[in-house]
């Protein structure tokens, strides 16, 4: 796997890595992520597919802003985009998680010319239905002013996206809580705030959503309860889009249930080589 930094038009190096060739296909990992989230998952896809995975600002080995404005998903959207066009994929087949999903569908509906394919993961249309803003916005205030360390406790005993999948990983994967505490170790607190703050009180984009044309699957894992409804709405939404429930897995499912993961995205992809 190739190594390279892309500088955006701020100036801000993300780290990124691609391997493969065939199509392009962008890999987006999700809030407080890092981009070896899909790195089981790199070498079955880069059979025919030109991978791109890489770590958002503020986040694992890219570089980290002090500034609140240095964060959106817009910004993240337009970084997505500079990793693209850095590559050379004039099209390219995209996937979000998450986060990465909301700055994944921000890019499509400002770009829909440079989207062949979207894959939308454990994501929203908008502001997730579960999530007291106001309860966001006070531990966007503890990391902006005090510091993540102060927040990761709290956060800790909130267990927001805790799932038996997610503590079952935990249990049985060596090495996946040190994976976990090197995340949240490589992460920014001013991204953290920032990034929680515009999350939590972002618009509802369903109905835009309806304007989305490429081919789209929509994947959730079955203990996501926050994201099943909107994943359900995405996919009802989207004209010919199909929704793929993981079976086992919570709200990362290609670490909770890989196996089932990978094989709706290959058939998801197979179908668009098919199709061309």
């Amino acid at each position: 796997m190739g190594a390279v930094r892309i500088t955006t038009d701020d100036g801000v190096g993300l780290a990124v890595e691609v391997t493969g060739s065939g199509p392009g296909l962008v890999l987006v990992h999700g809030f407080g992520g890092a981009k070896e989230d899909f790195s089981d998952h790199v070498d079955a896809l880069a059979r025919d597919h030109r991978v791109a995975i890489f770590d958002h600002r503020g986040h694992g080995a890219s570089d980290k802003p002090e500034r609140v404005d240095a964060y959106s998903l817009d910004r993240l959207a337009a970084d997505t985009l500079a990793v693209a066009g850095a590559l050379g994929f004039d099209r390219f087949r995209l996937l979000g998680h998450s986060m990465g999903g909301m700055v994944a569908r921000r890019l499509v509906l400002a770009h829909p010319e440079r989207v062949e394919a979207l894959m939308l993961m454990d994501t929203s249309p908008g502001a997730v239905a579960s999530v007291d803003p106001d309860l966001f916005e006070a531990a966007a205030t503890i990391a902006l002013e005090q510091g993540k360390d102060v927040l990761k406790p709290l956060l800790d005993a909130a267990a927001t996206l805790e799932t038996p999948a997610y503590r079952r990983l935990l249990d049985e994967r060596a090495g996946y809580r040190e994976f976990c505490d090197r995340k949240w170790a490589d992460l920014s607190g001013v991204m953290w705030g920032a990034m929680a703050r515009e999350m939590a009180r972002q618009p509802d984009e369903l109905a835009r959503m309806a304007a989305i044309a490429c081919p789209t699957l929509v994947i959730v894992g079955e203990q996501d309860e926050p994201f099943l409804a909107a994943s359900q709405a995405m996919a009802d939404t989207i004209s010919g889009a199909r929704l793929v429930v993981i079976a086992g897995a919570g709200h990362s499912p290609q670490f909770e249930n890989p196996g089932a993961w990978i094989a709706a995205v290959r058939e998801f992809l197979g179908s668009l080589v098919a199709a061309a």
